[in-house]
């Protein structure tokens, strides 16, 4: 898909007036974000999604629309996964509350930023080297086998880890929250607050679910615009999802199994791109694999929303009767109790 660079500045304008928009609604004055406010929040983000997917239909036709939409579900669902780290950071800094949301929308545009640099990096990559497709379909399919069988990923991540570790050795970080403030001046020093930390945990954690998800969604399509704006939305729609969703997240038991079968059908189907666009010298000569069938966007979309269909309503009812089981174990011992009571 063509897309004029006014197409982008205007894009990229709207981005901004959204970042603004929540800025002055949100930020002008600190507060606990409650269920319903980020309920309005997350529909509203979806229904900007939704409207930009129509645009897309309206001005590319139903093929790169079937693309956006597939790309963007896909980040969104990768996204809630990535919550629960979100959260083993918010608890590790303690952060107040209050200022939550300011953190995990610097943090967030920090991540949005950098990740606008892979895309770019990349929609340069898969234009010029049809070997990309291997290497972005094994990405996938070996952390579809990570999400499917090694659950101890999360519970072993350090949100201290990295660059937060580099910060505090060259900087001094002070040890209480100063508001909102990121930095003070303190004995003729610039000191960084935790607030400074948590927003660059909350970046590179988020930059390093981009080596999953940005594979991912050039394997749903190659249009570095629509990839772009289909992370935008997600990253945009994220914050108010980890209000929202909250302890919610950890009933969403079978989750990593869809995301596992998501992303290694999305690998599958960059393996089968990558042979029928083939150019490498040991594969059938050199010459394209005619009979690797190409999956279009409609049926990508299909499958992912399938997926996470039934990985949801799956995960509820387990989380349900396990609710009943839990009751149902409770319910001798008071009667016991109740039996054994003086009269």
């Amino acid at each position: 898909m063509s897309v004029p660079a006014w197409v982008w500045a205007a894009a990229l304008a709207t981005l901004i007036a959204l970042v603004l928009l929540d800025l002055i609604v949100v930020n002008r004055n600190p507060h606990r974000i409650t269920v319903r406010e980020a309920t309005k929040w997350v529909a509203f983000y979806i229904g900007c999604a939704v409207l930009f997917g129509i645009g897309v239909w309206i001005f590319a036709g139903s093929e790169h629309a079937a693309g956006f939409a597939t790309g963007y579900i896909t980040e969104y669902s990768l996204s809630v996964d990535n919550l629960f780290i979100f959260m083993m950071i918010m608890a590790n800094f303690a952060v107040p509350a209050v200022h939550q949301h300011r953190v995990l929308l610097i943090g967030i545009m920090l991540a949005l930023v950098m990740r606008g640099v892979f895309i770019g990096l990349g929609a340069q990559a898969v234009q010029h080297f049809s070997w990309i497709f291997w290497l972005f379909g094994g990405i996938l399919i070996y952390t579809a086998w990570k999400f499917a069988f090694n659950q101890s990923d999360d519970d072993e991540y350090d949100p201290n880890g990295g660059i937060v570790r580099l910060l505090r050795r060259v900087f001094p970080v002070t040890d209480d929250y100063q508001g909102s403030r990121l930095t003070i001046k303190r004995d003729g020093r610039r000191w960084l607050t935790p607030m400074f930390i948590v927003i660059v945990a909350i970046g590179g954690a988020d930059l390093v679910f981009a080596v999953d998800s940005i594979p991912a969604i050039f394997g749903i399509t190659q249009d570095a615009f629509l990839v772009f704006a289909a992370n935008a939305f997600a990253l945009m729609g994220l914050r108010q999802l980890y209000f929202l969703l909250g302890g919610l997240v950890e009933k969403l038991v079978y989750l990593s199994y869809g995301l596992a079968f998501i992303l290694g059908f999305i690998g599958v189907k960059l393996v089968l791109h990558a042979l029928h666009e083939n150019e490498l010298p040991f594969i059938n000569g050199g010459e394209h694999v005619a009979w690797a069938p190409e999956i279009n966007n409609w049926v990508s979309l299909g499958v992912i929303v399938s997926v996470l269909a039934i990985t949801t309503v799956a995960s509820l009812m387990k989380t349900r009767r396990g609710v009943r089981a839990d009751d149902g174990e409770a319910a001798p011992a008071h009667a016991e109790e109740a039996g054994n009571a003086p009269h």
